[in-house]
């Protein structure tokens, strides 16, 4: 698929209200996995580092950066923020 069809594709998906709706949503989520992810490769660590820091496994970290279902907790972003030696800043802006 090319660039150019995922881009329609995205177009023709989000003319649906609902789906623009719930894509709408999940966007921040998405901003903050995309964040965490950098935040990692930037330190140089992996998965399986990050996790061996945070007491888990590698499959919940991976759970924790892909998964656009489900919404980690505050202690578990505060575990991962620790583990690359960052803290969490949350900020509110008008709408």
């Amino acid at each position: 698929m090319t660039d150019l069809s995922c881009k329609s594709f995205k177009e023709i998906a989000l003319s649906d209200p609902e789906t623009k709706a719930e894509y709408n949503r999940l966007a921040p989520m998405w901003e903050l996995r995309k964040k965490m992810i950098a935040l990692r490769i930037e330190k140089g660590l992996t998965q399986e580092q990050i996790a061996e820091k945070m007491g888990t496994k590698k499959s919940n970290i991976s759970r924790l950066e892909a998964n656009g279902d489900s919404f980690p907790t505050y202690k578990t972003l505060e575990k991962y923020a620790a583990a690359l030696d960052c803290r969490i800043r949350i900020e509110f802006e008008h709408i």
